[in-house]
C-alpha cells in the first residue's frame, strides 16, 4: 500500500552493516484532519504483500519510488525492468521464492538497503557489486555458496562482498572513442612563429585513489600499477611539447615519469607539497606535488621556481587570524619553469635568419580542493599571480645576465595551467580571466582579507584587486562540460590560460564522448578505461616573438 509523506532517515548504527537494524526508518502518515482539509497526498514508498506471483509492468513506470517492499509474496522472478526504478533507496524482496536475480538490479546505484533474505537464491549476479551506496544487504535464509557466505559473514561483510563482486564483474564496456581534435585557427605563414602544444593533467595520485573515495570503481582499476600504464600511454599518445601534471607522488616522478619521459625526449622539474619538508625520507616519497616536462628539442630550462602558498600566507598575514587559521595551513603549491625556445621551435623563419630564443614562463598549480574554503582558493590564486609578477621581474635580470636582449617583463610570455578546483563562475576564474576581482566578492565569504591583500596586489581601481596579465582560457563549458568526472561531482576545474596578446590557440582536444558515457552508464571516474578522475587538457598554441633575435652569434 502507498505510504503518505514518508521521511526516511538513514542512520548507521554501531551494529554490523549486515544487520537490518543499522538503518532506521520513520514514516509519517496523513492525519484525518489533513484528509478532511483536502490536503494532497504524496508518497514515494509502495508496499505490496500477500500471495503475489507476478508483477505488473506498470509498477516499473513508477520511477518516483524511493522505497519498494514486496516481501512475503510468492515471486519466483524479478523482471529486468526493475532497472527503471532509478530512485529506489530501499528494496525489500525477502520471504519470496526467488531462484535468481536480474543483472539489471545492479543499475539501482542509489540503493541503501536491499533485503533478499529467505528466498531460494543459490547465486548472486556480480552486477550487485555496482551498488556502491548499499549499507544493508540481507542474505540470510538462502542456499548461497560457502564462498559467498564466508565473505558476507565477516566483519564489514557487506562492503567486502560488494568489493569482491565488483572486482570479479567482467568488464564489457568498450573503450571510449578517441576524443576529437577541435580546430580553432590556421597558423600564420607570413611571419616567424613558434607552434607548440601544452597538456594539463591531474593524474590522481595513488594514496587518494581509494575504494572509500571511488567505491564505484573496481579495486584492480584503482591500483597504481594498472593506472600508471594507461596514464603514461595517454601522455605519450598526445605527445605535448609541454606537459603539466598535478598529484604526482615524489617517488613516481623520479622512478617512473622522469625516466619514461626522458626516453621520449623530455626533461622535467618537480616539487612536492610543502608538508614534505617536515617528513622523513620514507614518508616524503608518497607526498604528491606538481611536475612540468618540456620537449628538449624545442625548449631549454633557464630557471625553476617554487611557489609555496603557506609560506606566502605566513609572510603576509600581519597577524590576521583567518589568514593564519584558514589560508596558512593549506600546503598547496605552484611550480614555474622559465624556458627558452630552441632553433627547432620556430617555423616560417627566412633561410638566412638567426633563430629567436624567446623566453616563456610556464606555471602549473594545484589549488586547495574544499568547496567550503572558496576564500582560500581565491587568496592562493591571488598570491600566485603576485609571485608570477615577481618571478617575471627577476627573470629579466637572469636573462640579461645570459646576454638575452630583453627590456621588460612583458617580453616573457606566460602559460598558466593547473587544477584550480574552481568552477568557471568562481572568483578564482573571474580574477584570472578578467584581471580583476571585487574586494567584496562573495568568495571571500565573511572574512576580511583586504588589509593583507592591499599590501600584496595592485589596486588600480577602488574596491578591486587586479593583476596585469592578459590571459585567456583555452577551454570553456561550451567546449568541454567537465574536466573532473566523479559520481559526486562533475564540472570544469582544470584550466590552461595563455597570453592572449601574443599567443593564438590553433586547436584543442575535445571532450570524452557523451554518448559513450550514457550508453555504458559510466557514473564516475576512475574507470577501467579512464585512469584518473580528471581528463587531460591539450591545446596547440601559436606564439609570436616579443624579443629580437641573436646578435653576433649570442642568443639574446
Amino acid at each position: 500500500m502507498p505510504r503518505n509523506n514518508p521521511k526516511d532517515k538513514y542512520e548507521q548504527g554501531a551494529s554490523s552493516y549486515n544487520s537490518p537494524s543499522s538503518l532506521r526508518k520513520t514514516t509519517t502518515y496523513m492525519s484525518a484532519e489533513d484528509q478532511a482539509s483536502g490536503k494532497k497526498s504524496t508518497w514515494s514508498e509502495l508496499e505490496i504483500t500477500g500471495t503475489i506471483r507476478n508483477l505488473t509492468t506498470s509498477l516499473f513506470q513508477m520511477t518516483h519510488l524511493t522505497g519498494l517492499t514486496l516481501k512475503h509474496n510468492c515471486l519466483q522472478r524479478i523482471p529486468p525492468d526493475i532497472c527503471h526504478l532509478v530512485n529506489l533507496r530501499n528494496l525489500d524482496l525477502s520471504h519470496n521464492k526467488l531462484r535468481s536475480l536480474p543483472a539489471e538490479l545492479g543499475d539501482l546505484i542509489h540503493l541503501r538497503e536491499l533485503q533478499l533474505g529467505n528466498n531460494h537464491l543459490r547465486m548472486l549476479p556480480y552486477e550487485l557489486g555496482r551498488l556502491f551506496n548499499l549499507m544493508v544487504l540481507g542474505l540470510m535464509g538462502n542456499p548461497l555458496s560457502k564462498d559467498i557466505m564466508s565473505i558476507y559473514t565477516e566483519p564489514n561483510g557487506t562492503h567486502k562482498l560488494l568489493t569482491f563482486m565488483l572486482d570479479n564483474l567482467q568488464v564489457t564496456t568498450p573503450s571510449p572513442p578517441p576524443r576529437p581534435w577541435i580546430p580553432l585557427a590556421r597558423p600564420t605563414a607570413s611571419r616567424p612563429a613558434c607552434i607548440f602544444t601544452v597538456m594539463c593533467y591531474n593524474v590522481l595520485c595513488d594514496k587518494y585513489a581509494t575504494r572509500q573515495m571511488y567505491s564505484y570503481c573496481p579495486s584492480w582499476a584503482l591500483n597504481w600499477d594498472y593506472r600508471k600504464k594507461g596514464i603514461l600511454e595517454e601522455i605519450q599518445h598526445y605527445a605535448a611539447d609541454i606537459i603539466n601534471l598535478q598529484e604526482v607522488e615524489m617517488e613516481q616522478f623520479y622512478n617512473f615519469f622522469m625516466p619514461e619521459l626522458k626516453a621520449h625526449g623530455y626533461h622535467g622539474i618537480y616539487s612536492p607539497k610543502s608538508r614534505a619538508k617536515h617528513m622523513g625520507e620514507a614518508e616524503r616519497k608518497y607526498v604528491d606535488g606538481c611536475a612540468i616536462f618540456y620537449r628538449t628539442s624545442k625548449f631549454t630550462l633557464v630557471k625553476e621556481h617554487l611557489v609555496e602558498f603557506n609560506q606566502l600566507a605566513m609572510a603576509n598575514a600581519d597577524g590576521l587570524e583567518h589568514m593564519l587559521n584558514r589560508v596558512m595551513p593549506k600546503d598547496n603549491i605552484g611550480l614555474a619553469a622559465l624556458l627558452q625556445t630552441t632553433e627547432n621551435a620556430w617555423d616560417n623563419a627566412p633561410p638566412d635568419a638567426q633563430f629567436i630564443s624567446q623566453p616563456i614562463l610556464v606555471c602549473t598549480a594545484h589549488i586547495h580542493w574544499d568547496p567550503e574554503f572558496c576564500d582560500v582558493k581565491l587568496i592562493q590564486t591571488m598570491m600566485l599571480s603576485n609571485e608570477l609578477k615577481t618571478i617575471l621581474e627577476e627573470s629579466v635580470q637572469t636573462l640579461r645576465a645570459n646576454n638575452v636582449n630583453i627590456s621588460d617583463p612583458s617580453n616573457i610570455q606566460l602559460v598558466l595551467c593547473g587544477d584550480f578546483n574552481s568552477l568557471p563562475d568562481s572568483g578564482v576564474i573571474e580574477f584570472l580571466s578578467t584581471g580583476r576581482v571585487s574586494q567584496d566578492h562573495q568568495d571571500f565569504k565573511a572574512f576580511s582579507y583586504k588589509s593583507c591583500l592591499e599590501k600584496v596586489l595592485s589596486c588600480d581601481k577602488p574596491n578591486e584587486f587586479t593583476h596585469s596579465f592578459k590571459l585567456a582560457s583555452a577551454y570553456n563549458d561550451e567546449i568541454m562540460p567537465f574536466t573532473n568526472y566523479t559520481f559526486e561531482f562533475k564540472g570544469i576545474i582544470d584550466y590552461i590560460f595563455y597570453a592572449k596578446n601574443t599567443m593564438t590557440p590553433l586547436g584543442l582536444l575535445g571532450p570524452i564522448s557523451q554518448e559513450w558515457v550514457a550508453q555504458n552508464k559510466v557514473i564516475g571516474c576512475p574507470h577501467p578505461h579512464v585512469y584518473s578522475d580528471h581528463f587531460p587538457l591539450l591545446v596547440e598554441l601559436e606564439m609570436v616573438p616579443t624579443i629580437s633575435g641573436p646578435i653576433n652569434g649570442i642568443i639574446r
